[in-house]
């Protein structure tokens, strides 16, 4: 391949991760502000913000620091199985959450 064909200026590239790098430290910063804050009488709220911080998060660092958000089809095929395989066994952990065999205690 010659350069023409991917052209890669660095200083937008370094620029670009420098910003993803300082948002995520910000959404970390975040998840522990949340973490210490009080809202409302229960944790659910929190334990929420905080999950939905983390996806941003998660997102971030996937997408444009591991490069996914430029793979080809076939990485988008794998992640896409992935995640349904992972909702499923979440699914059979629920559902079998209550499950015994005959004859023990659940404790």
């Amino acid at each position: 391949m010659s350069e023409s064909e991917h052209p890669v200026e660095l200083s937008g590239y370094l620029r670009r991760c420098a910003v993803i790098f300082c948002v995520v430290l910000c959404t970390t910063a975040l998840m522990i502000a949340t973490s210490f804050s009080h809202f409302g009488e229960g944790w659910t709220l929190r334990v929420t913000l905080i999950l939905a911080i983390a996806a941003v998060n998660a997102f971030l660092v996937a997408g444009y620091l591991m490069h996914l958000l430029s793979e080809k089809k076939l990485v988008y095929t794998v992640l896409g199985f992935t995640v349904i395989f992972f909702i499923g066994l979440m699914g059979l952990t629920v559902w079998a959450t209550n499950g015994f065999p005959p004859g023990t205690v659940s404790h």
